[in-house]
C-alpha cells in the first residue's frame, strides 16, 4: 500500500468513471478525500450513489473557496478536465501537485504494465492484447480509456499480475512516475486540437508514455508513421517496430497476406489475414502491434496466434449490426475523428451509404471526403458539423449529400435509399457530445434503430 497519502488532503475533480474510481482508491489509502464538481445542477445524491454511499468521501458541488484550495496537498483530475483550465491553474499557482487517474493508480501498482496509446486503434489493440495476455496469465487487468478505471482495479494487482492500459492523450498530460514494461504508440494523426492546439503538442503528449522508460523497457512503434519513425530516435526505450510496408530489424510485419514477427534472428509465422475475424488494413496494423506487445510481455507465439485468430473485435468499431434486405449495417461510432472514419470507409467492400457528423473538434474533413472514392454513394449528415462536412464534400464535387435532424432519421433515410448489395456505415468522424452522452450511447442507439427497421 502506498502510505504517502495517509491523512493528506486530496481533491478529486470530476464525478465520472475515473473520478469515482480515484476517490474510492484514495479513501482506501486513508487520504482525506473530497470529490468535487463545479456543475451546480449536479444532484448530491446521484454522486453519493455512484460512491456506494462511502461516507469517507466528502462531496462538494459548485464553487471551491480559497481556503480549501490552500489546504490541499494533491489535486487529482479526470481526463475531461484540461490542465490549462482556470481551476487547475489556480492549484498550480499554489504549487500543489496535479495528478491524473493513471498516475494515481500507478503509485499502487504491484505488477507489470503494458500501456497503449495512439490516435486510432487503441481500444481494439488494448482489447486484443488483454485477451492474449489473459490466455497466458489469468491475473490480467484491462484498464484505462477503455472504460474500466485503473484506480478501480489496481489494489487487486500483485507481483505476478499484468495490467494492460489504454491511455489517451488527456490522461498522458498528467503522468510523472508512470512506467510501462512495454509501451506502444500506434499512430499519430490530428485529433483533439481544440485541447492540444497543435499537432506537435499532441504528438509530444503521446510521447510522454515512454518518459520514464529506459533501454531495459520496450516501446512498440509504427514504422510506417513518419512522426513515430523520428520519435524512435529520441526515446530512451528499446524500440520494436511493426510495419505493413517493410520488414523491420526487430518486430512484426506483413509478407503478402501473412503476419510475421522477427526477433532479429528468426522469423515466426503468426497468421494469414484471411484467418482473422476483424476486417480492414488498419486492423492488420492493430494485430501486428498486439503481437509485438504481447511477445515482449513474455507470451509465447503459439498462444498469440490462437487468440489473434479467435478475436472478434470491439463494440462500436466497424461492428457488424445486421443485414436487412441484403443491406449490411455497420456501427463505427468509435470513429470520432476523420482519420478513424477513413479507416472504416477503406474497410468497406460494398457500395456504401455513410452517416457522419457530430461534435466539432475543430478538425478539417478533407481526408474524410477524399476517402469516399467510388465506395461512398450517399452521405447523410447530422449534428454540429453537418454544414461544414457538406461544404467540404461539395468542394470535392461530391454532391449526393443530405442533412437530417437526428440519428433515427439518418438510419431511416439510409434504409430507404440503400439498394440491394449496399452497406450502411455509421462512421461520424466527430465526437458525440453535441447530441449524445458518449460514442457508446450513439452506437447503441444506431443499433437499436437498425434492428427496429
Amino acid at each position: 500500500m502506498n502510505t504517502d497519502l495517509v491523512l493528506k488532503n486530496v481533491i478529486v475533480v470530476g464525478t465520472g468513471i475515473s473520478g469515482i474510481g480515484a476517490a474510492k482508491l484514495l479513501a482506501e489509502a486513508k487520504a482525506k478525500v473530497c470529490i468535487y464538481d463545479e456543475n451546480e445542477k449536479l444532484e448530491y445524491n446521484t454522486v453519493r450513489e455512484k460512491l456506494d454511499n462511502d461516507d469517507r468521501i466528502e462531496i462538494l458541488i459548485g464553487k471551491l473557496d480559497e481556503a480549501r484550495i490552500k489546504e490541499t496537498d494533491l489535486l487529482v483530475i479526470s481526463p475531461g478536465v484540461p490542465i490549462d483550465s482556470p481551476l487547475v491553474e489556480r492549484f498550480k499557482e499554489e504549487n500543489i501537485p496535479v495528478w491524473g487517474e493513471i498516475e494515481l493508480a500507478y503509485r499502487f501498482e504491484k505488477g507489470k504494465v503494458a500501456a497503449i496509446t495512439g490516435t486510432n486503434g487503441k481500444t481494439t489493440t488494448t482489447s486484443l492484447v488483454g485477451e492474449i495476455i489473459k490466455a497466458y496469465n489469468e491475473k490480467t487487468f484491462v484498464v484505462g480509456n477503455i472504460g474500466n478505471s485503473y484506480t478501480k482495479e489496481v489494489l487487486k494487482t500483485s507481483e505476478d499480475s499484468i495490467t494492460v492500459a489504454e491511455i489517451s492523450s488527456f490522461q498522458l498530460e498528467t503522468v510523472y512516475e508512470f512506467k510501462a514494461k512495454v509501451s506502444a504508440i500506434l499512430n499519430i494523426t490530428p485529433d483533439h486540437l481544440n485541447r492540444h492546439k497543435t499537432l506537435e503538442n499532441y504528438a509530444y503528449t503521446k510521447g510522454l508514455i515512454t518518459n520514464k522508460q529506459s533501454k531495459d523497457e520496450i516501446c512498440v512503434l509504427n514504422y510506417d508513421d513518419e512522426m513515430l519513425k523520428e520519435f524512435a530516435k529520441q526515446t530512451k526505450a528499446s524500440v520494436v517496430f511493426f510495419s505493413r510496408k517493410e520488414k523491420p530489424n526487430v518486430g512484426a510485419f506483413m509478407q503478402g497476406k501473412d503476419i510475421k514477427y522477427t526477433d532479429g534472428v528468426k522469423e515466426y509465422h503468426i497468421c494469414n489475414v484471411d484467418e482473422l475475424k476483424i476486417i480492414g488494413v488498419h486492423n492488420y496494423e492493430n494485430v501486428m502491434a498486439a503481437v509485438a506487445i504481447a511477445y515482449n510481455m513474455g507470451v509465447p507465439f503459439e498462444i498469440i496466434s490462437d487468440v489473434v485468430k479467435a478475436f472478434e473485435g470491439v463494440e462500436h468499431r466497424i461492428e457488424y449490426v445486421a443485414t436487412k434486405k441484403d443491406v449490411i449495417y455497420y456501427n463505427d461510432s468509435k470513429g470520432t475523428n476523420p482519420d478513424a472514419a477513413v479507416k472504416a470507409i477503406e474497410a468497406m467492400t460494398r457500395p456504401t451509404i455513410l452517416i457522419g457528423g457530430g461534435y466539432d473538434k475543430k478538425l478539417p474533413f478533407d481526408d474524410y471526403v477524399k476517402a469516399f472514392k467510388d465506395t461512398v454513394k450517399l452521405l447523410v449528415l447530422i449534428g454540429e458539423t453537418a454544414e461544414q462536412i457538406k461544404e467540404t464534400a461539395l468542394k470535392y464535387n461530391f454532391n449526393n449529400v443530405v442533412i437530417v435532424k437526428d440519428l433515427k432519421e439518418a438510419v431511416e433515410y439510409s434504409a430507404q435509399n440503400a439498394k440491394e448489395g449496399y452497406a450502411v456505415l455509421l462512421s461520424p468522424a466527430c465526437a458525440s457530445w453535441d447530441m449524445f452522452k458518449s460514442y457508446e450511447q450513439r452506437g447503441q442507439l444506431f443499433k437499436e434503430y437498425v434492428k427496429s427497421l
